[in-house]
Order: C-alpha cells, then structure tokens, then sequence
C-alpha cells in the first residue's frame, strides 16, 4: 500500500496515495476526504503502518525524544528529519521513527530552526540555554500560578494577589500570574472572581474597598500634598464702604464666594458678588497650578474631602470673616424698585468679609417670611439679605422666561454626617441622613447670584475675544446633555445667553482658568486676548477641558457611589424593613425619603409615579446592590421633579470590574441648585 505524510497549513496529515503526478499527488485521508497534495509538502512515503496508527505512534514517540541528545547527534549544517531520525534510532529507522523525529523536531524551534519543508538546522548553544531558562521560569510560574489558585479556592488570599488586588479587578494584566490566579480559581470553583476573592479574606471592608478602588484610579501616587507655600498678593485698593457676607454650611473650609448690599433705600442699589481670587497669587505653570491643574477638582464625600489645593493655600485665600481679603468682584447697579440692571463692572479689590453666614445654623431663622418682612427678621444682614433674596426671585422668574417652564424642586437635598467622626473614615462609623428642600432661601440667593456672575462674566469674556470654559445645553429635549466647550453658548437648562464657571476658584480648575482670562480683562481691557495667558484656539485649553471634564465625572461618580454606600448602612443601621418608593422606569424604583434608586422585579409594567412599598431583602456593600421585592402598590402616578435628568434616574454606579469573567467562564451630574 503507498501512504504519504505531508504538511498541511502547518499540520501534519497521512493517507492513501489515490495518484500523482510530478508536481501533485491526490490522497485519500482515513475520513474518506480526498486532498490534492502539492509535492513540495510531500513529507514522507511509507507502506506500513496504516496513516491513523503512524499519526498516533508518531505523536506518542515525538514526546519521548530527548531533545538534548538529539540537539548533539544533529550536524552542523542544515539536515532533514530522516537523517537525524537514523542517527538518533538506527540506520534502519521506520517510518514511525522518522515522523516521531519531524514532529519532535517540529515541535522544539528552541533547539531546532526550520530551514523548509522537513528541514532543519540546530540553533546556537546560547539561543537554547536562554530559550531553556526561559521554559523553567514559564514553568516555575505556572507552578506558582496553580498554586495561588489552590490557596484561593481553599479560601486563603497569597500575599502577592492581595497586592494587586485593585489592579486585577479593575486594570488587570492579563499575562500577569497573580490575574491568572484569580482566574483559574474562578474556573475551578465556578464562581465569579469578586466572590472567590472575598471568601479568600482578600476584602476585609467594603468601605476600604470602595475607597481604596477610587484612589488606585485616580490618585495612583496618593494624595497628599508636596510642601508649597502660598504666594502674597500684592497691595490693591479696599472696597470702600463694602461689608460682604458669605453663605455656606458649617463644613465649608473653602470659601470661594460672599455678596454685598450698598444703597438700600437711596433708589439705586449696588449688588455685589465677591470671588477669592487665587488667580492673583499664581499663574499658570506655576508650582501651585501644577498641583490644582493634577488634581482639578475638589473631591467631595460625607465625613471627608480631598481638596484642589493644600488646606494651608487654601486658608490662605478662602473668604474668612474679619479680614480684607483679595477678591475679583462683580458690582451690579440696579434700580431699587424694578431691580432693572443699570451698570454692571468688574474690579479685582481687597473686600471686607464681615461674616461667614452658615445656612444649616440660620436655615430655620432665614426663612421666606422673615425675608419678605412677615416674620421677624432677628439676624445679621437682614435688611441686606432681604433685598438679595427679592433679587434672587427676580432673576429666577426672567430666566423661567427664557427656559421656557418653570423650575421645580420637588425633591430634596440630602446631608449625610458622620456622628463623632473625625479624620478619614473606616465605614463603620453611624451615619445620619438629614434633608434640606432645594430652593430653600439662602440656597436661592446664593444660586442666583452665582448665575448672575457666571453668566455675566462669560458675555463679557467673548465680548473681549477672551477665550473661556464654558457650560452650555442646546435645549431642554429629553436627552440633550449639558456640555463644556470654549464657546459662548446658550444654556437651556439655566435660561441664560451663556454660562462659564468662575466663582469656585478655590475649588475647581476650570473656574481658576476663567479667573486669570478676567483678571487679564480687568487689567487690559480691550486688549485682553493678547494679554491673557490663554489665547483664542489655545489648544491646551481644549486639553484642560477634556482633563477636567474626564476627572470631574469621576469625581462626582465616586461621590455619588459612596453616598449610596453611606445610605445602605443607614439602612442596615436603622434595621430598616420595609420601604416607600415611587417608580421609575424599567423596574427601577425611587425611595421617597432616601438618596436611593433600586431594581424592584415586578415593576416593569408599572407607569412612571406609581407609588409602591417594597421589602428590603439583602444589602450588599461590597457590589452596593439592593434587592427588595414588591409588598404593595399605593398609589396612583404623581407628578414628578422635572429638574433632574437622565443620570438622576439611574442607581449609583454598582461594581464594574474590567477582570473578564468570561476568562474563568464563570452618569454627567445636573447642574447644581447652587453653582
């Protein structure tokens, strides 16, 4: 019988010869299926043993060979497998002795180089012990892999996968031994690998992990502060006959804004909006714009905070009671009756700060009936406060105009504290959850002036040519987002020209970016594009813009995760049972009285509204889910808030782990009620 071996895409092949001709032959494989096989892959010729059997022989000799011996039997020069196959067996070699050689020879490209079709040429003494190391330390880790797997499904953590910990789960290295731990203990166990990860002790406290997560994405070199000091600000005019108050709550270090009232009672009155002005102190690509421009934001969480600015640069510029501070003020002339705008104008001062006001001490006393004169007014700048607070009304109405609707809050603010804590927090510590009504009086003074100064000085940047960071949203269309951008643009959402944001300057970049552009604007006037320190189609203000967009959405989406965190152990601090909520979309549900959103099955069909009572069934810390199930529909729908948008309607961002389970087979925030 006349059998052939040869080579198939790299796959060695054996059957009965059908024909041949002198470039080709036609072969009959075991299957049945017939081949035309071009003769330079022809291999070998043999008569015995049948094709199946020689393949299997063969593959069973080949891994016998012992690839040293046969490395020096080989000649120096190139040589075919049959050669070596009767140097390493005999003279007398079969025809399953020479295909154990091809395959062996095939199969070791650390000992053997292919030189053609069933030739070969032996590779350099320093090309195979470097290759052999090679292979030792590949198995070595392989065996530290298995055993790491082992110890993960024994439900012990090794040292070396708990370091990685975070990078596994979320940045992982795929080629990384302690991730193929991980993943081949998943694969073993058939669970997911966050479970085999916590039964194995690698997460100790959800809260940590929460944290710690944040701080590996973010803050991978920490997030402490080099020593920097806190550059003087030359001498500048005082505000004369300006007392300014500013209005925040009790944990505010980082006093970016106060206002003031001048000429109550004469007819024309003076409004002004005073911004700390860091901007004066440092420019950019200085040591401390470096720092802010790093981080770009202030990072907010109940019990703690991790400020743009080290806290003693801070204090050095925040608005503190008692003291002149340097400030870039907002002066509005207004006519005392009709409140019509007269004058507007800009200077960068020394103002007066007379008081910090703190709205959750005076949110009782500062009431709309106080303010409007039907109450008593028993409090520090009551006369000025009420005129603010009738301005704020006006302002708010104009802009409703131009928005189009009316803005309702309907749904309140909630405050989250962290009783007798201090420092960074653990997660253990008891959390109480307050609420405060939006709109409340002093949040609409505050609110209202901010707009009025942030849509002002972004008109009058583009008045000037100066570019700046903007906010801007097409229309109110479900689905149309507010955006950033270097244009001056309309904002439906606030129902102004244009909005940029400059009063937070201590607290984010883009507001110290628009600083310095007025600063220039102030100083130079007409001339100001060329003076400023970024300049029309300045491409590193398209990259701060992206910097910052990216980081302030991760900032806010931490925010948000860890007050859901915060909210799921008020829960099981409280031994809540059962809760009110109010439907969604798609099953998700609303609480009536907490910051929360969840997934409740059977709700899917339910309208929007529909009030409900569901049962808390499990909490889980670590993935920040809630499952509940449905007791009771209540209600028919109600109205709902129209001021929030899509991302309001979305619970807080769960566990997104970029380990690939399949290996193992196993939201922008609305713009605030207070910018």
């Amino acid at each position: 019988m006349n059998y052939a071996l040869f080579d198939e895409a790299g796959k060695f092949l054996a059957g009965r010869v059908l024909s041949e001709s002198d470039a080709s032959l036609q072969v009959e494989l075991d299957s049945g299926k017939r081949v035309k096989v071009k003769a330079a892959n022809l291999l070998l010729r043999f008569a015995a043993p049948a094709p199946a059997e020689l393949l299997h022989s063969a593959a069973a000799r080949a891994a016998e060979v012992e690839l040293d011996m046969a490395w020096e039997f080989a000649p120096e020069g190139e040589f075919g497998f049959e050669d070596l196959a009767r140097d390493y067996y005999s003279a007398s070699a079969d025809a399953t002795s020479q295909a154990a050689m091809l395959m062996a020879l095939h199969g070791a490209p650390h000992y053997f180089r292919r030189a053609g079709k069933g030739r070969f040429k032996k590779a350099p003494e320093e090309v195979v012990k470097a290759a052999l190391a090679a292979i030792e330390r590949k198995a070595q880790v392989a065996a530290q892999i298995d055993a790491w797997a082992g110890e993960l499904v024994a439900g012990q953590c090794p040292a070396a996968v708990r370091e990685q910990l975070y990078k596994i789960l979320f940045k992982p290295d795929k080629n990384a031994p302690e991730y193929k731990a991980v993943v081949e203990a998943a694969r073993r166990s058939q669970r997911a690998p966050l479970a085999v990860l916590t039964e194995a002790g690698a997460i100790d406290s959800a809260y940590q992990f929460h944290w710690r997560r944040f701080l590996f994405e973010q803050f991978p070199k920490g997030y402490g502060f080099a020593p920097l000091a806190a550059p003087a600000i030359g001498e500048l005019p005082l505000a004369e006959g300006v007392q300014a108050f500013s209005i925040d709550d009790s944990q505010t270090t980082e006093i970016d804004d106060a206002l003031s009232v001048r000429g109550l009672g004469t007819g024309v009155v003076t409004f002004g909006i005073h911004i700390a002005a860091p901007g004066l102190a440092f420019a950019p690509d200085a040591p401390l714009d470096k720092v802010a421009r790093e981080r770009l934001s202030t990072v907010y969480m109940p019990g703690y905070k991790l400020t743009m600015l080290p806290d003693d640069v801070v204090q050095t510029y925040t608005l503190t009671e008692g003291r002149d501070c340097p400030a870039v003020s907002l002066y509005v002339t207004l006519d005392e009756a009709t409140l019509a705008v007269q004058a507007k104008v800009t200077r960068i001062e020394r103002v007066r700060i007379a008081t910090n006001l703190r709205h959750d001490q005076l949110d009782a006393v500062i009431t709309e009936a106080s303010l409007s004169g039907a109450a008593e007014a028993a409090y520090p700048f009551a006369p000025e406060l009420a005129f603010a607070h009738r301005l704020a009304r006006h302002l708010k109405a104009a802009r409703e105009v131009v928005r189009g609707k009316p803005e309702t809050f309907n749904r309140p603010d909630y405050n989250f504290r962290l009783v007798g804590h201090t420092g960074e927090p653990t997660g253990d510590e008891t959390v109480q959850i307050s609420t405060r009504q939006r709109g409340a009086a002093l949040d609409l003074i505050v609110a209202e002036a901010m707009i009025l100064a942030n849509s002002s000085w972004g008109a009058w940047l583009a008045e000037l040519g100066v570019p700046g960071l903007y906010r801007s949203q097409a229309s109110l269309a479900p689905g149309v987002k507010v955006r950033m951008g270097t244009k001056a643009l309309p904002h439906a959402g606030m129902g102004v020209a244009c909005y940029t944001w400059a009063t937070s300057p201590l607290r984010r970049y883009v507001d110290l970016v628009n600083q310095w552009q007025l600063i220039a604007c102030v100083q130079h006037g007409t001339t100001a594009a060329l003076a400023a320190p970024f300049k029309p189609r300045d491409a590193s203000l398209f990259a701060i813009l992206s910097a910052f967009d990216a980081a302030y959405t991760a900032y806010n989406g931490f925010q948000n995760q860890i007050e859901r965190y915060w909210t799921l152990r008020w829960l099981q601090q409280q031994a809540v049972q059962e809760l009110s909520a109010s439907v969604l979309k798609d099953g998700l549900v609303r609480a009536d009285t907490l910051p929360l959103v969840f997934k409740v099955p059977g709700l899917e069909s339910q309208p929007r509204g529909t009030h409900v009572r569901v049962r808390v069934q499990h909490i889980d810390l670590l993935t920040l889910e809630l499952h509940a199930g449905l007791v009771a529909v209540l209600t028919d729908p109600a109205a709902e808030d129209d001021a929030g948008e899509d991302e309001d309607e979305a619970p807080a961002a769960g566990l997104a782990l970029a380990i690939d389970v399949a290996d193992a087979e196993a939201a922008p925030t609305p713009e605030a009620a207070a910018p």
